[in-house]
């Protein structure tokens, strides 16, 4: 498990954004602040609301911190054309990291709880790796988790 606690003993918050896309497909790119980067998903349905529902989540190219906040279209003949709009936003702490999962509690407007991402280690025809991204069924650890922060 990664330790997320600053020096001051407090969980660290990062930025986290789903920004809902209409481009050639409508999808969802669910974008964490990690490592100096956005670390991003696109996720073709929905995210979801509910613990156990379960969200396709592939793998895309990181973006700069910044990017979280951007809104409007990207023209046509460019990688992603079409509008662009924030879903969601807010801060998330990371509970767990491995190169094959992250747990993370996201505290956004819409979505809030302890989540998760599981790689599944395959591919798509485009060789970009295929993740799972759902909420976690037990949610006991956010009434410590809160305790920490205080």
């Amino acid at each position: 498990m990664v330790s997320n606690l600053n020096k001051a003993g407090k969980s660290q918050k990062f930025v986290y954004v789903i920004q809902k896309h209409r481009a050639s497909r409508l999808h969802y790119d669910l974008r964490l602040e990690l490592d100096g980067v956005l670390k991003s998903w696109a996720i073709p349905k929905v995210p979801p609301f509910r613990a156990g529902e379960k969200r396709l989540a592939i793998e895309v190219e990181d973006h700069p911190l910044g990017y979280e906040k951007f809104e409007g279209v990207i023209p046509d003949g460019e990688y992603g054309a079409g509008q662009v709009e924030i879903w969601d936003s807010g801060f998330y702490q990371l509970l767990d990291k491995t190169d094959n999962k992250l747990e993370i509690l996201l505290s956004g407007e819409k979505l809030k709880g302890i989540y998760s991402l599981i790689c599944m280690k395959e591919k798509d025809q485009k060789s970009k790796l295929l993740w799972l991204f759902y909420k976690n069924k037990d949610q006991k650890k956010i009434s410590k988790l809160k305790n920490e922060v205080k």
